[in-house]
């Protein structure tokens, strides 16, 4: 990409204001080369950082990755507890740099589940970069789209048997205060790496109206170049939400 390119992404207000990204691939680009699976998530690691780094010089607003699910933990228990190892020593290398790269670091899931040294990084983590104005880094960590909608459900359930909601009154829209992103823009551009074309219950709800891109790149070799090439896919495409494509072509609408 040549840096004339560059330089009208970075102006370009057609861009994605939030990516999603299943990171999908790390057991078996170590596989491929005889390595054990360990090694491919560590590999993993180093993508996310690249990621991490084109979005925030892009002006992205949002980042969101699925990073462990809460189905992930029928794995290996061998797998499950170095993944917790992982996650604790990436988040002790990482969090002084995000914070001086104004990166607010956020997480998603029901993290109770972790170990409490986990917990506590995580709560460090977000503590730490709550204030900062760039890119907002997005971790879903032992979460899924059921148990988002489930827990907001549950919250506006306990609002109506307190007395301080009518049923009548639950809409789209309150429904999605209580969502774990509630304060986060719809993801523009879900990317999924490693060849499977599934949503695998990340951001259910949320996913409404998002372009989806799938890729056979695994995800310890997604790197500018792929991120690159989903934002050109997703540039291409007329976004209509119900609308007409005249409409949207004479700009008779706004999103």
């Amino acid at each position: 990409m040549s840096a004339d390119d560059s330089n009208s992404l970075e102006s370009d207000n057609n861009k994605p204001r939030h990516i999603a990204i299943i990171m999908d691939g790390n057991g078996r680009w170590a596989q491929k080369r005889f390595m054990p699976r360990p090694m491919g998530h560590q590999a993993g690691v180093k993508a996310v950082r690249k990621v991490v780094e084109y979005c925030a010089k892009q002006e992205i607003e949002v980042l969101s990755l699925f990073a462990f699910s809460s189905e992930n933990w029928r794995r290996p228990q061998e797998e499950v507890s170095m993944l917790m190892s992982l996650f604790i020593t990436t988040l002790q290398r990482e969090i002084d740099k995000l914070h001086r790269n104004d990166i607010r670091l956020r997480f998603i899931g029901d993290r109770t589940a972790f170990p409490d040294k986990l917990q506590a990084k995580i709560a460090e983590g977000e503590a730490k970069t709550k204030d900062n104005k760039g890119l907002t880094l997005v971790v879903a960590a032992n979460y899924g789209g059921r148990w988002d909608m489930c827990q907001a459900f549950r919250k506006v359930a306990e609002k109506i048997a307190a007395g301080e909601l009518e049923s009548q009154e639950i809409t789209e829209e309150l429904i999605e205060r209580y969502l774990s992103t509630a304060d986060l823009p719809e993801p523009d551009l879900f990317i999924r790496t490693g060849g499977e074309q599934r949503v695998s219950n990340f951001l259910l709800w949320q996913l409404a109206y998002t372009e989806l891109y799938f890729t056979p790149t695994l995800w310890p070799d997604f790197d500018q170049d792929s991120i690159e090439d989903a934002i050109k896919s997703f540039k291409s495409r007329q976004r209509r939400f119900g609308h007409t494509g005249e409409q949207v072509l004479n700009k008779a609408v706004t999103f």
